[in-house]
């Protein structure tokens, strides 16, 4: 975006040094600077015209976006508990995605390539993976439709996952959908209908901001340049720019934010008032999905209303306690589902619904945003996942274990296959052989027979089965995931499963 233009993605600016110092959550609107205080939250994210705003909600003025709520009917302290627990987790893919948002490097509507796999220090996304290097843009189509331009990969599996606001995948082109030739692809905001460049795919995002998230194969190391040479073939230009000299406006990112701290501990840190009050901001320029009306006007109730501002000091003493205690009582259950979700065989657990497109179950929303925000649907890649071993016993850094292939039950793909570790902070442990994670693309050793073993555990298995060990972290439980992309249709239907993770004694 350019110095003219009214709006700006929330902490972009060309000029931190002309606003005045902030506290934790900051905006940017027409060149003016809001920040949050105790009676309430104020223009946070992209809104449309000018907004005022002032420390008590009485005074709170709001052009075209809503003022704060007015105060709820009566509602029983057990219905409003009820309420906010469920109104906590409805919101968490929402300002855990905006706060995932923050951390990004580039521009919005600019892509930032990782150009190596993540390493023990990423701490950006939870459960990262080690198959395929990240190309990520963040979108803002509220003013144009944005161009993208993807070469040819030839051979090579591609994904581009696009995410609302709210963590829903609403398209994926690449090679399972759209192939592996050159296209353009138009996203635009829901409504527009305008021309197109020949050829190209138009696609209309649920929330004007959002999350590409590129996923490129790559074969290790080495094929670190082949990768390279389709990441800097992607260009992303304004539709209005499509095919002529485009150079971004250089943007900065607000000092305010937390860049550093992974976003699923920032949420856990927010007070109600700053968790509810960011909400309800986006939710202004992120609109609830269609099929949401009956928890938007459960928590009217309870004063949190889409398109209006938050103040937890404007509730009743019932539902203020309540909005209180529903983040511990929502994130407890949020965590538990972890380990409850999908399908449990042979000590994984397979999420074979709930994942991408979620309709109105947003407990298993919020627990795939919490898990693993950014998670594919299930025709693109499938995250069998374990805590335990095949008789249910927490996976311990302490232990060895193998992982037994049958020669009829190598993960069947049309992509790629691998077993990624993660230590319990759901990020990759440090290892002395900086292996995070293990495949069908490695230089695997197997048996006579066609079938596999894979060693996971600390200390080496020994020099000659080093080709098949995945390091354990150094202390401390752990977990593990299976990613088959394009998985074939045997793992969809249910006839396959992986095999289960046995305790070496």
């Amino acid at each position: 975006m350019t110095d003219s233009s009214p709006i700006r993605a929330v902490g972009y600016r060309e000029d931190p040094a002309s606003h005045p110092k902030r506290t934790s959550i900051t905006t940017s609107i027409g060149g003016r600077r809001y920040r949050n205080s105790i009676a309430g939250f104020c223009a946070i994210a992209l809104l449309v015209g000018a907004a005022a705003c002032t420390s008590s909600p009485a005074n709170t003025t709001n052009s075209g976006s809503g003022t704060a709520a007015t105060a709820p009917a009566l509602v029983s302290a057990d219905d409003a508990r009820e309420i906010a627990a469920d109104a906590y987790t409805y919101a968490y893919p929402l300002v855990l995605t905006e706060l995932t948002r923050h951390t990004a490097k580039a521009s919005m509507n600019q892509f930032e390539h990782l150009r190596a796999f993540p390493d023990a220090n990423f701490t950006r996304v939870v459960r990262p993976n080690a198959d395929t290097l990240y190309s990520s843009l963040w979108f803002d189509v509220s003013k144009e439709p944005l161009a993208i331009r993807v070469p040819a990969s030839g051979e090579r599996y591609h994904l581009f996952e696009m995410l609302d606001m709210w963590s829903d995948v609403f398209a994926s082109p690449g090679s399972r959908t759209t192939g592996n030739q050159e296209q353009t692809i138009v996203l635009a905001a829901k409504g527009w209908n305008g021309e197109l460049p020949a050829g190209a795919l138009l696609i209309h995002t649920p929330t004007p901001t959002g999350w590409i998230i590129g996923r490129t194969q790559t074969n290790g190391t080495p094929d670190y340049p082949e990768v390279h040479k389709f990441q800097d073939g992607l260009v992303a230009t304004p539709l209005s720019q499509f095919g002529k000299q485009y150079t971004a406006p250089k943007t900065s990112i607000d000092p305010a934010w937390d860049v550093q701290t992974p976003p699923v501990q920032q949420i856990e840190k927010m007070s109600p008032q700053d968790f509810f009050g960011l909400f309800a901001e986006l939710m202004k320029v992120n609109p609830p999905h269609d099929n949401d009306s009956p928890i938007l006007q459960r928590m009217a109730r309870i004063g949190i209303e889409a398109g209006q501002s938050f103040s937890l000091a404007a509730a009743s003493p019932e539902v203020r306690q309540a909005l209180e205690a529903a983040p511990t009582a929502a994130l407890a259950a949020i965590k538990s589902s972890v380990t409850k979700s999908g399908v449990q065989q042979n000590g994984w657990r397979t999420l074979m619904t709930g994942i991408g497109t979620y309709g109105a179950d947003y407990r298993a929303r919020a627990t795939v945003a919490f898990a693993a925000l950014g998670a594919n649907t299930i025709e693109d890649a499938i995250y069998p996942f374990a805590f335990a071993d095949g008789n249910g016993k927490p996976f311990t850094s302490d232990g060895r274990y193998m992982l037994h292939f049958a020669n009829n039950q190598i993960p069947p793909v049309r992509g790629f296959w691998s077993l990624t570790m993660y230590n319990e902070g759901q990020f990759f442990a440090a290892n002395p052989i900086n292996r995070y994670a293990i495949g069908d693309r490695d230089k695997l050793h197997f048996n006579p027979d066609g079938s596999l073993d894979l060693y996971i555990q600390r200390d080496s298995p020994g020099a000659d089965k080093e080709s098949n060990w995945l390091p354990a972290p150094a202390s401390g439980p752990f977990s593990m995931n299976l990613r088959l992309y394009w998985p074939k249709p045997q793992v969809l239907s249910g006839d396959w499963t992986p095999p289960p993770v046995t305790k070496v004694e």
